[in-house]
């Protein structure tokens, strides 16, 4: 994928477009959505965090992650990250983003973005 050359590895381009999706993520929803370990997406998410790209909070005893909208850098992440997005066949963005993670609002469509 080329995200993975543009922010350095796998892990860190998952973690990105999944934030991009679902604006809002916690550790476990990538790690399963991928079928990897939770524990490089919560290393990733961390680092991200101590470089201010994205926030924390707690939800229950859930951490979850969103982009940092005071961060100078986030909106040319974004930018970088849409592009790539609006790339991808709706074939792709099932296979990737195949977990609902709330309920839709009426009248929205299921993949992409407006």
């Amino acid at each position: 994928m080329i995200l993975d050359g543009i922010f350095g590895n796998k892990t860190a381009s998952r973690v990105l477009l999944h934030l991009f999706h679902y604006n809002e993520i916690h550790t476990a929803a990538i790690a399963k959505d991928y079928g990897v370990a939770s524990t490089p997406i919560r290393m990733q998410l961390e680092r991200f965090e101590k470089t201010g790209i994205i926030v924390a909070k707690n939800v229950g005893r859930t951490r979850v992650f969103s982009f940092n909208q005071k961060s100078p850098f986030v909106k040319p992440i974004k930018a970088i990250l849409e592009i790539f997005y609006h790339s991808l066949t709706m074939e792709e963005k099932e296979k990737i983003f195949s977990t609902r993670r709330r309920p839709r609002e009426k009248g929205k469509p299921v993949y992409g973005r407006t």
